[in-house]
């Protein structure tokens, strides 16, 4: 394929190294994030452009989306895609596609560290190993993680993985759901109920309007002070300042937290709390993962390029 006959995509966020280089070898790119164009220079390549290259916390929204009249595909370098207004596109006949499946077990792994660290005060202990202190008397006490009460917001594929990570632990299994699953966990029909009979409340629950702040100040008054929160699903699932009043008031015991409402920002009030554990949005960055997610967001761009079914259209 020659330069001149390649599809024109636009890159719209941050992505891997991986995913640009297969994206520039394949296409003709136009990088936003890298080389922002003036609305005019944006204007002029506008009308050629077939495809847009997202990741999960990118805006693809109706009017952006309208820019251009020849967009065919938004390719999404991760599981959620509640930035790109899929109605819309599919007014248009416009495919999206995401890379779900492949960091499953990650983010499940990551769900089960974040439950361990903030329930052993893993972050503080090390500090402490190494500050000397505990030359001056011994680590305080944590909290059992083995045998404890879960809640899952959420069991789709990453929520019954967890669950399966959890079983091991021998923790009571509960979730909530939009509707119930054939599973051997317990059912609860809403969340504030849910909170309320669990020690852990892990959300892994998609991202948009639907599941705004779903964890309010009720939920957590319901968790209690005993009660962890765990969130690997996205920001927006949190209402945060409810959340920071919640911890520095003790109604609940801790969180830990791999997603936030405005990232990469994090309030300075929920950084300097000493019963979080907080982690840059890591829960699928290994590098195998993030290499499997890179080229599975290329070969949807390539299959639909080359006349071909895309491999993961976002469901209906």
């Amino acid at each position: 394929m020659t330069s001149s006959s390649r599809p024109i995509v636009l890159i719209v966020a941050r992505l891997p190294q991986h995913l640009l280089d297969l994206l520039q070898q394949n296409f003709t790119c136009h990088n936003l994030i890298l080389d922002p164009l003036t609305d005019e220079a944006l204007a002029a390549i506008a009308p050629q452009v077939r495809g847009i290259a997202a990741n999960g916390e990118a805006k693809v929204g109706r009017e952006f989306m309208a820019r251009f009249p020849a967009l065919e595909i938004v390719s999404v370098f991760g599981v959620g895609y509640d930035g790109v207004d899929v109605p819309a596109a599919r007014e248009r006949g416009i495919h999206v596609t995401h890379t779900p499946d492949v960091l499953t077990e990650d983010v499940a792994d990551m769900a089960i560290a974040l439950m361990l660290a903030v329930a052993r005060n893993v972050v503080r202990a090390d500090r402490f190993a190494r500050s000397g202190e505990w030359k001056k008397g011994p680590f305080p006490f944590t909290t059992k993680v083995s045998g404890a009460r879960l809640g899952i917001v959420g069991l789709g594929r990453i929520g019954q993985a967890i669950a399966q990570r959890a079983a091991a632990f021998d923790m009571q299994i509960a979730y909530h759901n939009r509707s119930r699953k054939d599973v051997l966990y317990t059912y609860v029909e809403d969340i504030v109920s849910l909170a309320r009979e669990v020690d852990f409340l892990v959300m892994i629950t998609p991202g948009g309007a639907g599941t705004r702040a779903l964890v309010n100040a009720e939920v957590l008054e319901a968790l209690g002070p005993k009660g962890f929160l765990i969130n690997v699903a996205r920001g927006s699932v949190v209402d945060e300042k409810a959340l920071i009043a919640a911890l520095q008031a003790g109604t609940i015991a801790g969180a830990g937290l791999d997603v936030f409402e405005n990232e990469p920002n994090i309030p300075a009030e929920l950084a300097a709390l000493e019963n979080v554990v907080l982690t840059p949005h890591m829960a699928s960055g290994t590098l195998v993962t993030r290499t499997a997610m890179a080229e599975l967001a290329f070969t949807n761009l390539q299959a639909h390029f080359g006349g071909k079914g895309v491999v993961t259209p976002v469901p209906d």
